[in-house]
């Protein structure tokens, strides 16, 4: 599942795609390509991309019948993966997302939402002042809803859950027994854009927030939603106030993060993980299961299991302690 939300008008001929785009490939035939996913979650008759050597082993794997590349990047994939050479990987992506997905590009202001008095969560659900609810939401059992928030289109909520004051929700799927306090905005498109010539592009955002149970959100936080694929919250993790999470970040469980800690897009996060307040994760990284991670600190590598870190860039614990005597 990437995102039960946003319409699919696929399928769509792989020549028509690459016209489209400006991008000439001579001699492929009449394919019909259903869908654009990640090199991961990509099936046969989907078409994907790889761009950094990051992903390399992943691209060993993919399913996908085509995939945006480089040349330098084209031998890692498996032989029932056509190649299509380009050397603007990331925009020509999303181009093709944008054709397969055109509503996911902006997030302009929910015009179905209505006022929770005119719904059927009337006499379902606790509520405050002020609250809309939109199209195609879905609310469990024993639920409030503080003043002024707006749970907007595509959202299910499960039971026992509470949602504070000021607070938007999009195009997530929320377990049970989940907690999100004042301010916070979750569901909204991520920082994706690429500088193209006197313009920016602005990068399909068609993943979804999923966040599982037991989960506690503070204040004014932020959750993006995925590119690509989905943002995830894993069981029992819970977040201070101020913390921003970018898309396709994937959080696991029983996972503690201060406030005011920036997640960049595309990071992986084990169980069992300790944050201290303002530290900073750069983008495309692997956090191991039982990582403390000191505050203040700067992670710019992948950190291994059972690590203790510390400083910019993050080092370990008691290197850092040494250096600073």
């Amino acid at each position: 599942m990437i995102n039960p939300f946003f319409k699919n008008t696929g399928p769509h001929n792989i020549n028509f795609l690459l016209k489209h785009i400006n991008l000439k490939n001579d001699n492929l035939p009449d394919d019909k390509i259903t869908d654009i996913k990640d090199l991961n979650s990509s099936e046969k008759s989907e078409i994907t991309f790889l761009h950094s050597k990051k992903y390399t082993d992943l691209a060993k794997e993919t399913k996908a019948s085509y995939c945006l590349t480089s040349e330098n990047f084209q031998s890692f994939l498996p032989d029932s993966c056509k190649a299509i050479i380009t050397e603007k990987v990331l925009l020509h992506t999303a181009q093709i997302t944008k054709i397969f997905y055109p509503d996911s590009i902006t997030d302009d202001y929910d015009n179905t939402v209505k006022d929770i008095n005119e719904t059927e969560f009337k006499g379902k659900v606790k509520f405050g002042k002020n609250v809309l609810i939109g199209d195609n939401v879905k609310i469990g059992k024993n639920c409030s809803i503080g003043h002024n928030s707006i749970i907007e289109k595509n959202v299910n909520i499960g039971d026992n859950c509470s949602i504070g004051s000021n607070v938007i929700i999009r195009n997530s799927l929320i377990k049970n027994n989940v907690h999100i306090l004042d301010g916070c905005v979750i569901g909204k498109k991520g920082f994706g854009f690429f500088p193209n010539k006197d313009s920016n592009f602005r990068y399909p955002q068609i993943g979804i927030v999923i966040i599982e149970d037991n989960v506690e959100i503070g204040c004014g936080s932020t959750i993006d939603r995925g590119s690509l694929s989905n943002t995830i919250i894993g069981k029992n993790t819970y977040l201070d106030n101020q913390i921003h999470i970018a898309h396709n970040v994937k959080i696991g469980e029983n996972c503690i993060i201060a406030g005011q800690v920036g997640f960049a897009g595309s990071s992986t996060l084990g169980n069992n993980v300790m944050i201290g307040g303002q530290a900073g994760i750069s983008g495309h990284l692997k956090i191991g299961n039982n990582v403390q991670i000191g505050g203040g600190s700067g992670v710019i590598r992948n950190i291994p299991d059972n690590s203790k870190v510390m400083g910019y860039p993050a080092k370990d614990l008691k290197n850092f302690i040494r250096e600073n005597k």
